[in-house]
């Protein structure tokens, strides 16, 4: 959507995400991501801690039943998604604002890490519920060589996902 903020947060859980259901069953994961900047202090010859920023984050239907079984406390996390800002009042009536990170994708970083990755079978509900046709990078038919086997060919169309 035009005019959302963007951004990109490397850093890690302070929990595990936390799956609840709305009352009409819809699943929604929140967690928060710390990331701590760190740079190098010439003159102390030590690696020194910046400010912190902890950002809440929310991520919705099976994508949070994913989220809530694949990442934990700890785990160190690229999210990209969209800021939001949300007022409210606090018990004491006081008025806050709170900004927290929608995710539209989120993952763990490989940089000190290694990562197992699988897909949801189809017909497992949710997400895997759809057909393998309603992949895009799906094809119909097996391909050998970057050509369907059952005789069809798109011109320009090499049989390869990206």
């Amino acid at each position: 959507m035009a005019g959302e903020t963007i951004i990109t947060v490397v850093g890690n859980l302070t929990s595990d995400p936390e799956l609840r259901y709305t009352q009409s069953g819809l699943a929604v994961a929140n967690f928060t991501i710390a990331s701590t900047p760190r740079n190098f202090d010439r003159q102390s010859n030590e690696w020194k801690d910046g400010e912190g920023l902890f950002l809440r984050a929310s991520v919705w239907r099976e994508f949070a039943e994913h989220v809530a079984g694949s990442l934990h406390k700890g785990s160190r996390v690229i999210a990209t998604g969209r800021l939001k800002q949300r007022s409210y009042e606090d018990k004491d009536g006081a008025k806050r604002t709170a900004i927290e990170l929608e995710v539209d994708e989120i993952g763990p970083s490989l940089r000190y890490a290694t990562a197992q990755v699988s897909r949801v079978p189809a017909g497992q509900g949710g997400a895997a519920a759809r057909s393998a046709a309603d992949e895009p990078w799906a094809s119909a038919s097996p391909s050998f060589n970057g050509q369907p086997q059952d005789g069809s060919y798109l011109p320009g169309d090499d049989g390869q996902p990206f």
